[in-house]
């Protein structure tokens, strides 16, 4: 991974250490990157915003540079998760927030979930509320992961797959080598946290449409998520997953 960024000197970054670092994944964002960037910096104008380019080709990096992002490229396309860990890696704040790069995520929502960070949660989730969903069948899915992932869990969860969230940096980093590289980082740091004991709570929020191509395949990464919840599950809650099957065998 190389990166490119705004030159400053050393003893600048090291003079200002912001307290919050907004990281964007993007691969061929071109059509919104620039509006998301600059609107993020108008509403949390101390925070440090990194754009991971994620193998783009459609000139992301530039327009994100240009808008004022710190900009990490991959030099091929690794996964929206390996973004968001390479994102995370390279943060000099103590609270991270990650949100989509598309424009579905209102980055006017950050300072919501800031507050609830400061009420003592280790993680805030931006719940997508009805009407937010791209399609009805992505809807009816995220429902069942939900209902899952809080049987699993014990915990209520109001939205599995967001990955609108800020959390505190050092305890995030320390599930990195649990997060996949696709898609379903949000999936596995959700569960990872709640069986670690951390709090976790849920902001509503509004998504809008996102701007350009979805990467998301529906059946390709939908069957990895429902895969995640039964790893996760199996390695925190056995008995949660196993027991039901046994008793059904019995």
């Amino acid at each position: 991974m190389s990166e490119t960024s705004t030159k400053q000197p050393d003893q600048d970054m090291q003079r200002h250490t912001p307290r919050v670092s907004v990281v964007l994944p993007a691969r061929n964002e071109a059509g919104a990157i620039g509006g998301v960037v600059r609107k993020v910096i108008e509403c949390v104008p101390d925070s440090e915003v990194i754009v991971v380019s994620d193998g783009s080709t459609d000139g992301t990096d530039e327009l994100a540079r240009e808008a004022g992002a710190r900009v990490l490229r991959h030099p091929y396309s690794k996964g929206n998760g390996a973004a968001i860990k390479a994102g995370a890696r390279a943060a000099r704040g103590d609270i991270l927030v990650f949100l989509d790069a598309d424009g579905q995520h209102d980055p006017t929502d950050i300072l919501r979930l800031l507050v609830r960070l400061d009420e003592g949660y280790d993680m805030v989730v931006g719940a997508r509320q009805s009407g937010s969903q791209a399609s009805i069948g992505r809807g009816l899915a995220n429902a069942i992961y939900n209902r899952l992932a809080s049987y699993m869990t014990g915990h209520p969860v109001a939205d599995l797959t967001s990955g609108f969230r800020a959390v505190r940096a050092h305890l995030f980093r320390e599930f990195l080598y649990l997060l996949p590289n696709g898609f379903s980082y949000p999936t596995t740091s959700t569960m990872a946290f709640f069986r670690a004991g951390y709090s976790v709570a849920y902001e509503p929020i509004h998504a809008a449409p996102r701007i350009g191509k979805s990467h998301i395949r529906l059946a390709h990464d939908g069957a990895r998520f429902l895969l995640i919840i039964f790893k996760v599950g199996s390695l925190y809650s056995p008995l949660k997953l196993f027991a039901p099957v046994a008793a059904t065998l019995f």
